[in-house]
């Protein structure tokens, strides 16, 4: 018949007081095992009632027992201990000088796993165990391992702290409470912890409310960079294509010119050259004729001069200067005059495209996380004045008191024409562009306002110029007048914005604020 093994570990043959192995083990009679040195300290200890207990299930002995060595017991662990039976456990196991030691532990000290609010003693898990198990002990009050237990005590009566002065603002003992603080508004320590912590709670869902605001604002900064890095490299890439392809451009045409201008130079220098050779040879022929009648002319024979005169030939057609086309030094100016205009069209296009680049990063704030506007006076703090810009008004508006006053007139307005001026809707821009965080506020009459932001650049006549219609603005429209969050909306805006309004039969005015 095959023996059963039984497998013994060292908590089996420990002492529940010093929790090593047992040391001259003695044996109470509630059947409970401890070194003899340690229940004797224990016992030692406790307050001279003539009774004593067991440290674990607080069985009562009277009088002292006396205490015997159990040899079985002693041989048996001497015997374990030869067979490899740990001596002594990890020292993770012990109190270091940053931990909470156990109080109860007589020899090495102990990690103390929980603290007892009522004891205001720390245990280690061996010494906790009869507040597990012990009905009276099983009411303690037991908290993490605190080093501050004797800070519940009162420094005036010696008693723990279990009441709270609502008074002094202060924790105070029973004895308190008749004496020092008597009359004072006084509830129990537990009673205040409660009330205080409901605060307390109501505080961190506050905080927890605002880190989760925070952590949105944060996450859209984040997405603004990502979405702002990928439109920087975009316009990076598009602009050094674009400007790759305007080089060669520049480089074909300017080729192109230059053999033009060589062609043309070419043609009109062989045409000068021709001129110039029968020039040449008319200049010749004629001197040849005016040396012939100058000696005719010189001659005193009469008789010659009459006989030889009228066999004289007529003098043949010449080259006129006119026929020399002179206009070519002209074209040639002409030329000139015109790749200097197309240069100074570049560069205003470029310091255009410098002076939207400037105003974009000098203008748009889209990575400075801003406070949340709920009352009128949080408004005020960025309120500006508006006025309307008259060259943007259309023909139906009536503009009075300084042009922050419109009215839809039912017939048009002698207006000067101006390409700024909206054709199509009754619409107008502001005068004053909008920078950084903008307010204002618009008085109307009639059933509700149009109020916008657009770019300059929108159109002005056709489907496409009205408000809140096409990419280059925005629109809502306001018929009440409490003050109340209509829209929401987070965008990178990469132009100068500018105030709008459409009047669709009402007046609109604006405050100063």
């Amino acid at each position: 018949m095959a023996q059963k093994r039984v497998n013994l570990d060292q908590g089996t043959f420990s002492c529940s007081i010093c929790l090593d192995l047992l040391r001259d083990p003695v044996t109470l009679a509630c059947g409970h095992s401890y070194c003899m040195d340690c229940v004797t300290t224990h016992w030692d200890g406790e307050e001279p009632e003539q009774i004593y207990s067991c440290p674990q299930c607080r069985y009562l002995f009277t009088p002292r027992p006396v205490l015997v060595k159990s040899t079985m017991l002693a041989d048996l662990v001497e015997e374990l201990k030869k067979t490899g039976l740990q001596a002594a456990p990890a020292d993770h196991c012990y109190a270091g000088p940053e931990d909470v030691a156990c109080d109860y532990c007589s020899s090495r000290k102990r990690k103390a796993l929980k603290s007892c609010l009522v004891c205001l003693t720390s245990y280690c898990e061996k010494h906790l165990q009869p507040h597990h198990s012990v009905v009276p002990l099983k009411k303690h009050k037991l908290v993490e391992p605190s080093k501050k237990l004797q800070e519940n005590l009162c420094c005036l009566h010696d008693e723990v702290m279990n009441l709270f002065c609502r008074t002094d603002q202060q924790c105070i003992c029973y004895l308190c409470s008749v004496d020092e603080h008597k009359g004072h508004d006084t509830v129990s320590a537990e009673a205040e912890r409660t009330e205080r912590q409901k605060e307390l709670d109501v505080s961190r869902l506050n905080i927890q409310q605002r880190v989760t605001d925070r952590e949105k604002d944060l996450k859209l900064l984040q997405q603004q960079v990502e979405a702002f890095n990928g439109s920087a490299d975009e316009a990076v890439e598009h602009s050094e294509k674009t400007f790759t392809e305007l080089i060669r451009v520049i480089q074909i045409r300017s080729s192109d010119l230059k053999d033009q201008l060589v062609s043309i130079q070419e043609f009109e220098v062989g045409r000068v050259k021709d001129l110039q050779e029968k020039l040449e040879q008319e200049i010749i022929l004629l001197k040849r004729k005016e040396a012939e009648l100058r000696a005719l002319s010189n001659t005193e024979d009469q008789n010659y001069f009459l006989t030889d005169f009228p066999s004289l030939p007529p003098l043949s057609d010449y080259t006129h200067s006119s026929s020399l086309n002179a206009h070519a030094l002209n074209d040639f100016e002409d030329v000139t005059a015109a790749v200097s205009e197309a240069r100074d069209e570049l560069q205003d296009a470029l310091r255009q495209i410098s002076t939207d680049l400037s105003l974009l990063t000098t203008e748009v704030d889209v990575l400075e996380p801003q406070p949340e506007l709920k009352i009128r006076s949080d408004f005020l703090r960025y309120a500006c004045q508006i006025t309307l810009n008259p060259n943007t008004a259309n023909a139906d508006l009536l503009l009075s008191e300084g042009n922050r006053k419109a009215t839809r007139m039912r017939r048009e307005q002698p207006h000067s024409s101006h390409t700024e001026r909206f054709t199509t809707y009754c619409q107008a821009l502001s005068k004053e562009r909008l920078t950084g965080r903008c307010y204002f506020e618009v008085e109307w009459t009639g059933r509700g306002a149009y109020v916008a932001v657009a770019y300059k650049s929108i159109s002005r006549a056709g489907s496409e110029s009205r408000f809140g219609q096409n990419d280059k603005s925005w629109i809502v429209f306001c018929d009440s007048e409490f003050m109340r969050l209509i829209h929401r909306v987070q965008t990178r805006f990469t132009h100068s914005l500018y105030a709008g309004f459409e009047f669709a039969f009402l007046n609109l005015q604006f405050d100063s604020c």
